[in-house]
Formats: C-alpha cells, sequence, structure tokens
C-alpha cells in the first residue's frame, strides 16, 4: 500500500472533514490531484481547495463592515456558520462547491452541494465521484443524459475510479433523512431569536 500520501491525507480529513474517513473515491481523486493529474478533474468539473482555504460558510470576507455589524447579518452568518458541523465541504465543482452531508441522523455520509448563492442542493448518486458524474452528464456532446452518464463512468473506470453503477437511473436519490436548507433556516432562527430579533 502507498503511503507516501498518508500524512497528507490525514492533514486533508482534519481540515476538511473533521477527522471523518477519506471516502475511497475522493481519496483517488486528491491522490490523482497531488500527484499532478488532472484527467479526473477534467472529467468531473472539479477545482480543489487550496490548503488552509476558507470553508464557504465561514468566509465573511466579501461583506462590508456595515454589513458586518447588522445585527440580521450577524444571525444568518452565526446559524451558516454553525451548518459547517454538517456540510463538509471538500471541492469547487458542481454548482459551487461540493461534499458531504453528515448530519448524524443521516444512515452515512452522503454528497451534497451548496451554490454560490448558499443554497444546499441533495446530489444524485451515492458517492461524491456519482454525483458529479450525473451532474456533468448533461453536459456533454452526447445529447442523451443516460447515455453520457455511461461513457462517463466507463472513462472514470479506466482511469482508476469505477462507479458503483453505471446506470443513470440505479443511482441513488432517495432524499436526506434530515433536509439541510431547513435546518439552516432552524440555525439562523435561533440566531435570531438568540440577539432578540423578532
Amino acid at each position: 500500500m502507498d503511503t507516501t500520501y498518508d500524512a497528507r491525507l490525514a492533514a486533508f480529513s482534519r481540515e476538511r472533514l473533521d477527522g471523518l474517513p477519506v471516502p475511497d473515491d475522493l481519496r483517488v481523486l486528491l491522490l490523482a490531484h497531488w500527484e499532478g493529474r488532472t484527467d479526473f478533474d477534467h472529467l468531473l468539473g472539479l477545482e480543489h481547495f487550496e490548503e488552509g482555504e476558507l470553508h464557504p460558510f465561514l468566509d465573511t470576507g466579501y461583506l462590508s463592515e456595515q454589513e458586518l455589524a447588522d445585527p440580521e447579518m450577524q444571525a444568518v452568518n452565526a446559524g451558516t456558520a454553525r451548518m459547517v458541523e454538517y456540510v463538509k465541504l471538500v471541492a469547487k465543482g458542481g454548482k459551487g462547491w461540493v461534499g458531504y452531508w453528515v448530519h448524524p441522523d443521516e444512515p452515512g455520509q452522503r454528497p451534497i452541494e451548496l451554490d454560490t448563492e448558499f443554497t444546499l442542493w441533495q446530489t444524485t448518486g451515492s458517492t461524491l465521484t456519482e454525483a458529479l458524474a450525473f451532474e456533468q452528464s448533461a453536459f456533454q456532446d452526447e445529447p442523451d443524459e443516460h447515455v453520457a452518464f455511461g461513457q462517463l463512468a466507463a472513462e472514470l473506470a479506466a482511469l482508476g475510479l469505477p462507479l458503483g453503477t453505471t446506470d443513470y437511473d440505479a443511482l441513488d436519490d432517495s432524499d436526506f433523512v434530515v433536509d439541510p436548507e431547513k435546518l439552516m433556516e432552524t440555525l439562523i432562527e435561533a440566531e435570531r431569536a438568540a440577539r432578540g430579533l423578532g
């Protein structure tokens, strides 16, 4: 077993996943990236975080001093920051960023997307790679998404990353147990209440 990147994977796990194990497919994507291979990133529309890059939910650098001082905005920022416990983003891709929904009521780590408007989206697929391939299948030269997904799956497998299924219709699209958007609204409302905002 290649241990060259063990320390780097452990550091990634601490920084991006709160110490949770790095899923097998993400491990393959990371190792390829660290080795300078861009084939997976190109196929999946993926861009990796720089080390130390802030989670989007914690990045308030784009707000003015006036906005940061506003109690409503402070409640939104505080509630959103609490979501970092459950939304583990690992790369840029999809509608903005991609990662895992790790709420303790879920049966396991589920892929999730965060768009640039800070809306959380459930994805189709049981792994991050399946979810990314599902999304990318809509942007291929092949107009039939079913065929395009199968082609992407074959390309990924040839590169050493087989998906759990090559059948577009067999991908997991079951609902999350806990709705991320509703939870974020609840956390923001709790922060508003704590600040005495009606």
